[in-house]
C-alpha cells in the first residue's frame, strides 16, 4: 500500500476534486482510507460515489456503513440505486450504470479524478479470463492503471496492490467494510479463477502479479502504437463513407483488422453490442471478392455495396422508398437527374427514346427496377434481364437501385433511359408521336 500511496502523492495536484467509487468492501474502503491519509498532507476534495446495485438484501445496510463512515470523516457522500435492469447481462448493465453516474459527479464536482479500487488480483483474473474467453490486444491487457478521458482521468492507484496487501492494510488500520457473501460463490465465472487458479500462480511465483502488470503493460503500449499507425491509413483508406479497396490491401493484415474495427465502430457507436466476428469476417469477405459489384447486409439494415475498386455503405432502400411517378411532361428523378418530354431531336443515342402512343398502353410511369424485371431490348429477339444489363454496362448496386425504368400501364419496360432501348423505340424514319430525354 506505500507505493500505492506515493504514487497518489506524486501524481495528484494540490486542491484536487476526487471522485471515489466506493462500494464498502475491503478494495474500495481501503482506498478510501488512503486518500483521507493523504488529505493529512495535501489539500484535495473528496466525493465518495456509492451504487448501490439493489441485488442482495445487505446492499442498504452496505450504503448506510458507507455513509456514516464519510459522515465521521467529513466526506460528501453521494448515492444513487439502480431499481431495474432491462437486460440479461447483469454485469455489463450494472457497470454501465455506475459510469453513467460517476461521470455526472465528474461534471457535477468539476473532478480531476475518477478513482477505482481495482487491484493486482483484479487484474490477473481480468487478463485469464479474457484469454479464454478471447478478446483483442486492448482487451487482452485488461485495464489500465490511468486511463485519459475529456476532461478528467480515471485512476486505479491499487494495481500493484495484491488482495492480501488490502486485507492487512484494512486490519492495521482497523477500517470498517462489508463482506459480499456471493464473491465466494462457483456461480461466478470471476470467482472461480479467484478461488482455484490464482492460488497456483501465487504458489508457483509469489510475485506473479507484477509478471502480469508487466505483460499488461507490454501489450498497452504495443496497442497503443498499432492504433497510432492504424489512424495515418484510415485517413487514407475510409473517406467520406467508402472504403478505398487497394488502399485498404496494401497494409498489413493487423492495421486491416483496425480498420475493419474504426469501420463498424463509426458505423455502430450507439449500439456496439451488434458488432460480432462474423460482421467483420463478412466485410473482409466482401472486401476480398472477386465479384466487381456485389453487397452484403450487416445489422441494423446495413448495407455494405461493392462496386469495382469501392465499398460504400448505406441504409436498405425500404419498400416506401422505392418509388414510381407518373410521367407528364417532366419528372425530377432521385438519382438526381431528369426525364422531360422534348419536341424535336435528332439523337439516336439511349439517352432518347421515341415511342408511338397507339403501340403501348398510356399513361407512361418511371419507377424504380423490381426484382424479376425483364426487356425486350431493340434489336435482339426474346427478352433480357434489367439485372443482367446493369451487369454488363457495369453499373455499380448503389446506382442500380435508384436507376429510373420506364414503363407504360401494363408494366411493360419501354426504356433503360442512358443504357438500352426496348423494342418499342422507333426510328426517325418511323411513326412516332413522343420525345422523351434522359439527362
Amino acid at each position: 500500500m506505500k507505493s500505492a500511496y506515493n504514487y497518489l502523492k506524486k501524481e495528484i495536484s494540490e486542491n484536487a476534486t476526487i471522485i471515489a467509487a466506493i462500494s464498502g468492501g475491503a478494495d474500495s474502503m481501503a482506498l478510501l482510507h488512503l486518500l483521507l491519509t493523504l488529505k493529512e498532507t495535501k489539500a484535495i476534495n473528496i466525493i465518495c460515489a456509492h451504487v448501490n446495485h439493489n441485488i442482495r438484501k445487505e446492499s442498504a445496510t452496505e450504503a448506510k456503513m458507507v455513509e456514516k463512515y464519510c459522515k465521521k470523516n467529513k466526506i460528501i457522500f453521494e448515492s444513487m440505486t439502480i431499481e431495474e435492469y432491462q437486460g440479461n447481462n447483469f454485469e455489463n448493465e450494472a457497470r454501465t450504470k455506475r459510469y453513467v453516474f460517476f461521470e455526472q459527479l465528474v461534471h457535477k464536482y468539476n473532478a480531476t479524478y475518477l478513482m477505482t479500487a481495482h487491484h493486482a488480483d483484479d487484474l490477473i483474473e481480468t487478463i485469464l479470463m479474457r484469454i479464454v474467453r478471447g478478446s483483442t490486444l486492448k482487451g487482452y491487457a485488461g485495464f489500465e492503471k490511468e486511463t485519459e478521458k475529456n476532461n478528467y482521468k480515471i485512476i486505479r492507484p491499487l494495481i500493484n496492490v495484491t488482495k492480501d496487501e488490502i486485507l492487512k492494510y484494512i486490519e492495521e488500520f482497523d477500517v470498517d467494510y462489508a463482506n459480499d457473501e456471493s464473491n465466494t460463490s462457483d456461480d461466478f465465472t470471476r470467482n472461480r479463477y479467484r478461488k482455484y487458479v490464482l492460488p497456483f500462480l501465487k504458489k508457483e511465483d509469489a510475485n506473479v502479479h507484477e509478471k502480469f502488470f508487466k505483460f499488461s503493460e507490454l501489450l498497452i503500449e504495443s496497442n497503443r502504437y498499432i492504433e497510432e499507425q492504424s489512424k495515418k491509413e484510415i485517413k487514407k483508406v475510409f473517406k467520406d463513407n467508402v472504403i478505398y479497396i487497394e488502399k485498404f490491401k496494401k497494409n498489413d493484415e493487423v492495421i486491416q483488422d483496425r480498420i475493419i474495427n474504426y469501420i463498424m465502430q463509426e458505423k455502430y457507436k450507439n449500439d456496439l453490442t451488434l458488432i460480432t466476428d462474423v460482421n467483420k469476417k463478412v466485410l473482409v469477405d466482401l472486401i476480398n471478392s472477386e465479384k466487381p459489384n456485389t453487397y452484403v447486409y450487416l445489422p441494423n439494415d446495413l448495407k455494405a455495396i461493392k462496386a469495382y475498386d469501392e465499398i460504400t455503405f448505406e441504409g436498405e432502400l425500404k419498400k416506401e422508398e422505392r418509388y414510381k411517378i407518373k410521367f407528364n411532361d417532366c419528372v425530377k428523378l432521385p438519382n438526381g437527374k431528369k426525364i422531360e418530354m422534348i419536341s424535336d431531336n435528332d439523337e439516336k443515342s439511349n439517352f432518347i427514346c421515341r415511342l408511338n402512343s397507339k403501340e403501348i398502353t398510356m399513361p407512361l410511369y418511371v419507377r424504380s427496377k423490381q426484382d424479376g424485371d425483364v426487356m425486350e431490348v431493340k434489336g435482339l429477339s426474346g427478352r433480357k434481364k434489367i439485372k443482367d444489363i446493369f451487369i454488363n454496362e457495369k453499373i455499380s448496386i448503389k446506382e442500380r437501385e435508384r436507376w429510373p425504368v420506364l414503363i407504360d400501364d401494363n408494366d411493360n419496360i419501354l426504356w433503360l433511359p442512358g443504357l438500352k432501348k426496348s423494342k418499342y423505340d422507333k426510328s426517325k424514319k418511323e411513326n412516332y408521336d413522343i420525345i422523351i430525354k434522359y439527362y
